[in-house]
């Protein structure tokens, strides 16, 4: 069974940072191509990053791109996203995803994580 765990949300205020994980387990984690997404309030869900199997296989969302990186640790099973300088409008739900490919449509992502929710408020 494929688990994704997100861990990291939390209030931040704007222009300050944070970091979000996502353990996976019950899959070759280093062979699926990982996202992030996020979901603000009253909103589709929408693309954040990307991280393929390849190293330094990397996508961004024009909204994000200079301030959130993502990487993974493939010994540990695990995805980031460094999230900086942000904004009231990164205020969402952010899920962590898994996929056959690196895409920015969330029908493609086969499996999915329960969501941390970031708020950024001062």
């Amino acid at each position: 069974q494929v688990q994704l765990l997100e861990s990291g949300g939390g209030l931040v205020q704007p222009g300050g940072s944070l970091r979000l994980s996502c353990v996976a387990s019950g899959l070759t984690f280093s062979t699926y191509p990982m996202a992030w997404f996020r979901q603000g309030p009253g909103k589709v869900r929408e693309f954040v990053a990307g991280s393929g199997w390849r190293a330094g296989s990397t996508y961004f969302a024009d909204s994000v791109k200079g301030r959130f990186t993502i990487s993974r640790e493939n010994a540990k099973n695990t995805l980031y996203l460094q999230m900086n300088t942000v904004k009231p409008e990164d205020t969402a739900v952010y899920y962590c995803a898994a996929g056959s490919r690196l895409v920015d449509t969330p029908e493609i992502y086969d499996f999915w994580g329960q969501g941390t929710q970031v708020t950024v408020s001062s």
